[in-house]
Formats: structure tokens, C-alpha cells, sequence
């Protein structure tokens, strides 16, 4: 109960502006103000999503089905170039530009290549959101390795961590929150790109 009285406590204005805006969208439509055809009624909006609930869950399983296969692979991508980039200074001093060339040129450009390369439209739907959402987790994880505080490469040093122990001991998750906040903002690129994509992949 007490957390329920916190989370009220603390979200209470966050609350009245979702019920204000839901008013407001019920008054404008109710009232003929608003373009029925843009803006239907509540009633309306409530009756096609039972009608159509069936088509939707086979839909909702459809894109998860592209969505996550997509996401783990983005990710499996990024943190391994990521990595070598940010632990390796040479390294990262050759490619960088050259991916940050790359990252710059829109997943909507490449999705004729796409469709002619890929063995099909659902691999071609896969690829465009992979492409389109594994730049900012790929950043995030060089600036976050960048960016360790010494003292823990010299504790890691001192403790005689090398190899895969010191990755996934001290590396990876000093670099984490860099990480993590890469990976929201991969994940908002990769919602656009699902919808794009979908023309090609979805059933």
C-alpha cells in the first residue's frame, strides 16, 4: 500500500495530464470539433480494437517476432565492435570515422539494396532495423569503455585480470551505464524502424 501512495504521490501531476489530455480529446471529438475521419470518437476507437483484437495479437506477434531477433542482434554487433574500439586506441582511431561515415546514412536509403540483396522480404526487414538501431548502443559502448576511471583497470591490473575475465568482470560493467543508455535510445530508432520495415517483413 505504501508504494502505491508513493508512486501516486510522485506521479500525480504526470496522471492529471493524461487524464486532462484524454478529456480534452473526448470534449473536442463528442462535440464535432475535431475531424472525424483524423479524430474518431472514443466509442469508436474502443469498438475497433475489440473487433479487430484477434488480427491484432497476430500482428503484435508478428513484429515481435522480427523486433527481437533484431534487438539481440544489434546488440550482439555493437557490443563487439564497441569493445575492440574502445579498448584498442589504434583501432579506433582507424575505423571510427569510418563507421560514424556510416551511421550518418539513413536505414530508409538502404532499404532498395535491401530488398534486392537479402534472400527475403523478412531478412530485409530485419537487416533495416538492425541497421537502424545499433548505432547508438555501438557509440555508447566505445564512449563507455572510453570513459572507465583508471582506478579500476589498475585494480584489474593488480588483481592479474586479463582476457574474457576482465571484460565481463570490470570493463563491461564499469562501462554499463553508457551502455544501457545507448541501448534506450537504439531502442526508440528500432520502434520507427519496425513500422518502415514492416511493409517488407510483415504478414
Amino acid at each position: 500500500m505504501g508504494k502505491v501512495k508513493a508512486f501516486f504521490k510522485k506521479y500525480w501531476g504526470t496522471i492529471c495530464i493524461y487524464l486532462a489530455l484524454i478529456l480534452f480529446y473526448t470534449y473536442m471529438t463528442e462535440s464535432g470539433r475535431a475531424n472525424a475521419f483524423l479524430f474518431p470518437k472514443v466509442n469508436a476507437i474502443a469498438n475497433a480494437l475489440y473487433e479487430s483484437r484477434d488480427q491484432m495479437l497476430v500482428n503484435l506477434v508478428s513484429s515481435i517476432g522480427m523486433m527481437i531477433p533484431a534487438v539481440l542482434i544489434s546488440i550482439a554487433i555493437a557490443l563487439s565492435i564497441g569493445t575492440l574500439l574502445g579498448m584498442y586506441t589504434h583501432l579506433r582511431d582507424m575505423l571510427h570515422p569510418v563507421i560514424y561515415a556510416f551511421s550518418v546514412v539513413p536505414s530508409i536509403l538502404l532499404s532498395p539494396f535491401a530488398l534486392l540483396l537479402a534472400p527475403t522480404f523478412r531478412a530485409a526487414a530485419i537487416f533495416l532495423i538492425v541497421y537502424g538501431s545499433f548505432w547508438s548502443t555501438l557509440f555508447g559502448t566505445i564512449t563507455g569503455i572510453m570513459t572507465i576511471d583508471k582506478r579500476y583497470l589498475d585494480n584489474a591490473a593488480t588483481l592479474e585480470l586479463t582476457g574474457i575475465k576482465k571484460l565481463t568482470k570490470v570493463i563491461l560493467p564499469a562501462a554499463s551505464p553508457s551502455i544501457l543508455a545507448g541501448f534506450v535510445n537504439s531502442l526508440r530508432s528500432t520502434f520507427v524502424m519496425l513500422v518502415y520495415a514492416e511493409m517488407y517483413g510483415a504478414q
